[in-house]
């Protein structure tokens, strides 16, 4: 099942003895942009959201990696680490020149807090035992599409090294793949963030919102939904192409269309 509808805005009415209803943005993938990173940033805050969780890949691909990381560090409650925060503070100088320049857009001290941030994150809310991370309960490079077979999707609910021991979550949320969707099945919930800062199921940033009671084991109400927020995408491509970054056309067409750089026509 694809995208459900957008969560609606407006106050949160207590959900009784248990406590109130909270909601909680999970963004991912902003890949450094910076104008789509503040139009969602400026969308939460529109809806009250205060807690702010972020799956990773902050850097690399875009051209403002280096304030998109300092951006999450001020205002996300939860960083976790996606696969391009993993390797891209260890690229080494013979690489291609588009991940040299990626890496030596941050600086020292933000290559080292990317490296360092953790791999999973698990909540309660409403009850439902939430895990998220950013590719996949194996590790941050092991990808996941929405196309997965029945054995990819059990995989997603497993304690593995990565995740660490513990009861099995209800809910599992991550990103990597960027593409958004939804899917319950066998009292399970699967659902990716998709991506602020390089969609590609659809050129608008998308981000998930989580709505529960914070803590209780007991049940209550709780929500998930996602919300597409426009951008000023000329700004962006703008900045790239300034800056002179590399691969600046390909990141330009995948903005503009959400068509992958590897499926892009070639002259």
């Amino acid at each position: 099942m694809r995208e459900p509808r957008e969560d609606p805005a407006g106050p949160v009415e207590p959900a009784g003895p248990a406590g109130p209803v909270e909601r909680i943005a999970v963004i991912s993938d902003v890949h450094g942009n910076l104008t789509a990173l503040e139009a969602v940033l400026a969308d939460i805050a529109s809806r009250g959201i205060t807690r702010i969780l972020n799956l990773g890949d902050n850097a690399g691909k875009g051209p403002r990696g280096s304030a998109v990381v300092d951006r999450c560090a001020e205002v996300c409650e939860v960083n976790i680490r996606g696969n391009w925060d993993d390797f891209l503070p260890a690229i080494k100088d013979d690489e291609s020149a588009g991940m040299v320049w990626w890496r030596d857009e941050l600086r020292p001290d933000q290559r080292e807090w990317l490296a360092a941030l953790p791999e999973s994150h698990d909540l309660l809310l409403s009850g439902r035992r939430i895990r998220l991370f950013h590719a996949s309960a194996t590790s941050v490079h092991t990808r996941v599409h929405f196309h997965h077979t029945g054995a990819e999707f059990d995989g997603m609910f497993a304690a593995t090294p990565m995740t660490g021991p513990g009861p099995e979550p209800t809910v599992v949320g991550y990103g990597d793949i960027h593409d958004t969707y939804v899917e319950v099945r066998d009292g399970r919930t699967l659902f990716n963030a998709g991506s602020v800062g390089n969609p590609l199921d659809e050129p608008v940033p998308v981000y998930a919102i989580l709505e529960g009671v914070p803590g209780p084991a007991e049940p209550g109400p709780f929500g998930l939904g996602f919300v597409r927020v426009p951008y000023d995408v000329d700004t962006e491509v703008a900045v790239a192409h300034e800056l002179g970054m590399p691969e600046a056309l390909p990141w330009e067409v995948e903005l503009r269309t959400a068509v992958y750089r590897g499926r892009q026509p070639r002259d």
